[in-house]
């Protein structure tokens, strides 16, 4: 009965199969069938209904497969590291036999021991390693659009569970898989629900069909429009934390970050392209080479076009190929055709229907093949791993790290990163000297006093890789055509005033368990006359936005002023009780519940009368209105900035924005708004609409404050939309008669050649005017990211606020700039005020909050939205 029952069943899948099933699925792919497998385990296409290629798992879909996996099989655990923005579940699956995972605390133990040089002798190691699994981690889906990871990972969960052939046996007692079956949930959910909300009956290939044309801002980037492949050294979000804090735990030997690409392109597997990051072992690429050819044996059987060497660098140590390298496995990218816009089925431009089956299929066989590698390297795969942690083998002279103690600066949020990522800090238990400390603005020896409680990393222990990497000024680069950027010194990301020394600092020091917490409260909270919050505290602005919730009006100084020995910074927040009166009754209360939340100190003065600078009450003090806040996003606007911009006030300020999208700019009153942000766009020119441009130009000449970032600054110059008097340098006129040498630039040189006139993100010396509002809070000396060619003249028709570096031999810091791009942006301008009419446009050609780790500059951003409409 159960066999006609079958047959039945699938007769009828057949007759109301839609017509794109036969172009869906093809006998070339098949997922090792002719394996015995364990009958007690389901298979993902008898679990889930359908055939691996006929339809997107959504994630719910995946979970409910993992877990019947895993209740199943001994040999499948899975556990849940964390939650995303929008509340779903992040799992690990761990496959091993059902003796390993019996012992898994054991093996985990053992595995971190191996890099113990304290604890263990070269000999226990070795003697460690006869019987030790090899760790192997695999990775899918960081970007949620590169849809057919997660699938895959299916697919390999249970082949490496179920199957009972040898090989996979061996797998299974030779190593422990730790599949992250889907990165980014949020982002593929939002791609798969859009998809399906688009595909059609009748399976249409055209890659110009709405099917494959994904809307704004797409599936790759998590709820916040974060790239999260860019996030594995910050854990600014809370899929990086989860899932560091268990890859800490384990420290696998290898790791596969699998992906997606343009749907023309070629399976890319190892090795990759320069730039590299020369702090890894010399023999990383021979490593990456055999794992490389172990997937390509398997491909070359399966047909499976692939190529290697090319296009894909790991010198950025935030990628999930770079920095488990920097932790001392062989960290590695697979990137398959296919990405967002391959839908279920695409034609290629050769005229190749390239299917989501055959997209598992290639990641499927790909995962496998690492798998493989590893078990037959098993024992020289952890030789590498002990030998690349040890802190002998650094290359490097630097031998320590030095942080000064501010509590006002990003110094207890580095502190508590390098924490997260299993790095040892101390904290000096006395004052202490060095000679020849470096500093990061001149990189000039010089003698240097450090005081108690100042923290140091030192570079002899076993991360030494990876801290080297982030506190190095300057990595040497071999190539400067680069997939990412070239610069993330952490010192000068949070603009931070460190050191490095070559001589190990010989003082008292206690280990750090946990990051300093900012210290928070009312001082003097009865008391009768003001309170006031210094603007140079990193949450002040978060403490604002609760003063403006709760109906305070609040006053901003413009300049410093003392009171009982304390100094307060311009920008400093004002209560004036008298102006408060109604809240007199309330404000100790809350002003402590403020302090809380915000974490801040508050202090309560009982006078109006200064020691030295100006007074409470002074005209050098601005009543500050709360701005009701726009963003505009969607075409041409680009949703990382946006992303990042919205995460700032959204999680950080916690001050809520409106989200526009571009074309309903000429629809809605604008003038609900006070503040309107422009972020980034693609290229400088103004591409959204002209009712939409007039609508805004008008919107500001009635007093509105624009502010716009990156390309968008530049796309209302003189030179652009000529809405406010600032001018782009001028490209140097070239003589007519002479030729043009870039027209000979040959075929093969001209990507790398046009490359080399980009700035793929440099590090540049900067000055701030930190008497400008727009500047309040930011340090006079700044190192700011750019990536802009195109530059603002400095001009005393608008207010100058941050202009870089004046002399081009001291401009870049860190990073690659062409010198053509070095002249041309030295003494220009980065951030500046325009009036226009009764309202005035906020320039800030630099990311002031990159990624949220590039974060000296962030206050830049925050003023123009939160103080400078009162200015």
């Amino acid at each position: 009965m159960n066999a006609i029952k079958l047959l039945l069943t699938s007769l009828l899948f057949l007759l109301i199969t839609s017509p794109a099933a036969s172009q869906l699925l093809n006998d070339r792919f098949q997922f090792d069938p002719e394996l015995p497998y364990n009958s007690d385990v389901t298979s993902p296409a008898d679990f889930l209904g359908y055939q691996p290629g006929e339809e997107y798992s959504h994630h719910y879909q995946l979970g409910a497969y993992l877990k019947n996996l895993a209740s199943e099989s001994d040999r499948v655990s899975v556990i849940t590291y964390g939650q995303t923005y929008e509340g779903r579940d992040l799992w690990l699956v761990i496959i091993t036999n059902e003796e390993n995972h019996a012992n898994l605390e054991q093996i985990r133990e053992n595995n971190l021991s191996l890099a113990d040089f304290e604890g263990l002798s070269s000999n226990e190691a070795a003697e460690l390693a006869e019987d030790h699994p090899a760790i192997v981690w695999l990775s899918y889906g960081v970007h949620g659009n590169e849809a057919s990871s997660a699938e895959a990972a299916l697919q390999t969960a249970y082949r490496l569970a179920a199957a009972e052939d040898d090989e996979s046996a061996r797998f299974r007692d030779e190593s422990v898989v730790i599949i992250d079956p889907i990165l980014n949930a949020d982002g593929r959910d939002r791609y798969v629900t859009w998809y399906k909300s688009s595909q059609a009956n009748m399976l249409n290939t055209d890659a110009a069909d709405l099917e494959h044309d994904e809307i704004w801002p797409g599936g790759r980037t998590n709820h916040y429009w974060f790239d999260l492949n860019r996030d594995w050294v910050w854990l600014v979000h809370p899929e990086s934390r989860g899932r560091i804090a268990e890859y800490q735990k384990w420290m696998p030997q290898v790791h596969l970050d699998i992906h997606e690409q343009g749907f023309n392109n070629n399976y890319f597997t190892m090795p990759g392209t320069t730039p590299r990051n020369l702090q890894l072992p010399d023999d990383y690429e021979e490593w990456s080479d055999r794992f490389g050819r172990g997937t390509i044996e398997e491909f070359d059987k399966h047909n499976i076009n692939y190529a290697t060497t090319e296009g894909f660098d790991f010198f950025y140590p935030g990628y999930g190929s770079s920095y488990p390298s920097l932790m001392g496995g062989i960290g590695m990218l697979a990137e398959q055709g296919g990405h967002s816009r391959g839908g279920r089925a695409v034609e290629t431009e050769e005229g190749y229907i390239l299917t989501l089956e055959q997209r598992i299929f290639d990641h499927y066989k790909n995962s496998v093949a690492t798998v493989r590698t590893a078990v037959e390297n098993r024992e020289e795969l952890l030789n590498y791993f002990r030998e690349s942690l040890n802190p002998a083998n650094s290359k490097v002279e630097t031998k320590a790290y030095i942080l000064p103690d501010n509590p006002n600066d990003h110094t207890y949020d580095v502190i508590d990163i390098m924490l997260k990522q299993g790095v040892k800090v101390e904290r000096a238990g006395e004052n202490f000297s060095l000679r020849n400390a470096f500093d990061y603005w001149d990189n000039e020896p010089q003698r240097r006093s450090f005081s108690e409680g100042d923290f140091i990393i030192r570079t002899n222990q076993t991360k030494h890789m990876f801290i080297t990497t982030l506190f190095e000024p300057e990595m040497a680069i071999e190539d400067s055509v680069m997939y990412d950027m070239s610069v993330w010194s952490i010192p000068m990301a949070y603009n931070l005033d460190a050191a490095r020394v070559n001589d190990d600092p010989s003082v008292s020091t206690s280990v750090v368990d946990e990051a300093p917490a900012r210290e928070k409260g009312v001082i003097n909270p009865s008391a009768e006359y003001a309170f006031v919050i210094d603007w140079n505290q990193p949450t002040a602005p978060k403490a604002l936005g609760e003063l403006w919730r709760r109906g305070y009006k609040v006053r901003s100084a413009e300049k410093i002023f003392t009171k009982d020995g304390v100094e307060f910074s311009r920008g400093s927040l004002i209560v004036m009780l008298g102006r408060n009166y109604d809240k007199r009754s309330d404000a100790s209360r809350d002003m402590q519940e403020i302090a809380d939340y915000a974490g801040v100190i508050i202090r309560g003065l009982e006078t109006g009368r200064m020691d030295s600078g100006m007074d409470l009450a002074s005209r050098s003090s601005t009543v500050l209105d709360q701005p009701k806040v726009a963003m505009v996003i969607d075409q041409p606007f680009n949703s990382y900035t946006a992303g990042q911009i919205w995460f700032q006030f959204d999680q950080n300020v916690e001050y809520g924005i409106s989200r526009i999208r571009s074309h309903r700019l000429a629809s809605i009153d604008l003038d609900e708004y006070d503040v309107i942000i422009l972020p980034g766009q693609g290229g400088s020119a103004p591409h959204y609409g002209e009712s939409q441009q007039q609508a805004v130009k008008e919107w500001v000449e009635r007093g509105g404050t624009l502010v716009a970032t990156e390309a968008s600054s530049h796309s209302l110059t003189q030179d652009r939309m000529e809405w406010i008097n600032v001018e782009l340098v001028k490209e140097e006129e070239e003589d007519e008669d002479a030729p043009d040498v870039a027209a000979y630039t040959p075929y093969e040189a001209r990507v790398d050649t046009f490359g080399l006139r980009r700035i793929p993100g440099a590090s540049f010396k900067s000055h701030v005017d930190v008497t400008n509002p727009l500047a309040f809070g930011v340090k006079e000396k700044l190192y700011s990211l750019t990536y802009n060619t195109d530059q603002m003249v400095p001009s005393s028709s608008y207010q100058v606020v941050g202009y870089y570096e004046k002399d081009p031999e001291n401009l870049l810091v860190s990073g690659y700039a062409s010198q053509e791009n070095i002249q041309k942006a030295a003494g220009n301008v980065f951030a500046g005020v325009a009036s226009m009419g009764r309202g005035k446009v906020v320039l800030l050609a630099d990311n002031t909050q990159y990624r949220m780790f590039w974060r000296g500059p962030e206050r830049l951003m925050i003023n123009a939205v939160m103080l400078m409409p009162s200015m």
